[in-house]
């Protein structure tokens, strides 16, 4: 108890650390949903991990001489420089190659390997601070300072207003293209708007908390979710939700008994997603041993 009421304090040490945790456990769920509809679980893995690799390539380019930022400027606003232009490049090749043949899921696949392969050979062949690039690769989250966090509230904020304004134009396009075409709704531009918010919602939070922890908590409360409710606006509601548990219960319990942060998180939301599951299993349990012959009582019968 005297953990939490120290967490929960206006100067607790972390408190940054903390607040950026929950940003991004409410913002990456909602995004989340909208892999699951679309059934393209495996690009949540893929899309952190080419933001990485854009982090690292943009660290390279700097330490050659290959000034894309001026010299002044932080690493953090130089890291989501590149995490933001390889996680749109990537975005917009899978988008090109879209319209011709072949399988999907491969092509992700294939993103996913090579972009953890760049990753590491850009480490490699960047020539200073090789373990300090390893670090912002992986995301610590506990170094997030105020600019940082003040950075990602107005953006994660913008970001989720926009997920609540365009939520039947996203979903429509998301659920059933050819319906969205029907109504006059262009299928293209609401796949770039879409695709823009995913993009940079990923981006910010490789940067801050590492693709680890972005990818656990794109995936596993919408999942949880999923076993909990119908429907797709509480589906986002109640994933946010839950990725929101997540992530204050998973800093709690990195604190409490000194774990590393990020794979505290991403635990506590597969726990959340066990309990979800045990859940749905004895709803359907309850429901089915309600409704089987023999257990209606008859008429007359005590």
């Amino acid at each position: 108890m005297a953990t939490l009421v120290e967490i929960l304090r206006s100067d607790f040490l972390l408190r940054e650390a903390l607040l950026a945790g929950l940003l991004v456990g409410i913002v990456c769920p909602w995004v989340g949903v909208y892999f699951v509809l679309r059934r393209i679980i495996f690009l949540g893995v893929a899309l952190p991990q080419a933001s990485a690799a854009g982090i690292a390539l943009a660290f390279l380019l700097h330490n050659l001489g290959w000034h894309f930022l001026p010299h002044h400027v932080a690493e953090r606003w130089m890291a989501l420089g590149g995490s933001l232009s390889l996680t749109f490049l990537t975005i917009l090749g899978l988008a090109l190659l879209e319209r011709r043949p072949g399988v999907s899921e491969g092509r992700i696949g294939a993103v996913f390997s090579v972009a953890g392969a760049l990753s590491i050979l850009f480490v490699a062949a960047n020539p200073f601070g090789e373990a300090h690039v390893l670090a912002l690769l992986k995301g610590d989250i506990v170094t997030v300072g105020r600019d940082t966090l003040a950075f990602m509230t107005v953006a994660y904020s913008a970001l989720f207003l926009a997920l609540l304004a365009f939520h039947r134009e996203l979903l429509l396009v998301s659920y059933d293209p050819e319906m969205a075409i029907t109504l006059g709704r262009s299928v293209t531009l609401w796949h770039v708007v879409l695709f823009s918010i995913v993009g940079t919602t990923i981006a910010i939070g490789v940067m801050t908390v590492g693709p680890m922890v972005v990818f656990g908590l794109l995936l596993l409360p919408p999942l949880a979710a999923y076993r909990m409710v119908r429907g797709v606006l509480p589906l986002c509601c109640v994933s946010s939700v839950l990725g929101l548990l997540s992530a204050f219960v998973g800093f709690y319990v990195a604190y409490r008994f000194d774990l590393p942060l990020g794979p505290t998180d991403v635990v506590t939301a597969a726990g959340v997603l066990v309990a979800a599951t045990v859940f749905n299993a004895a709803r359907r349990w309850t429901a089915a041993r309600a409704s089987a012959p023999g257990r209606t009582q008859q008429p007359g019968l005590r």
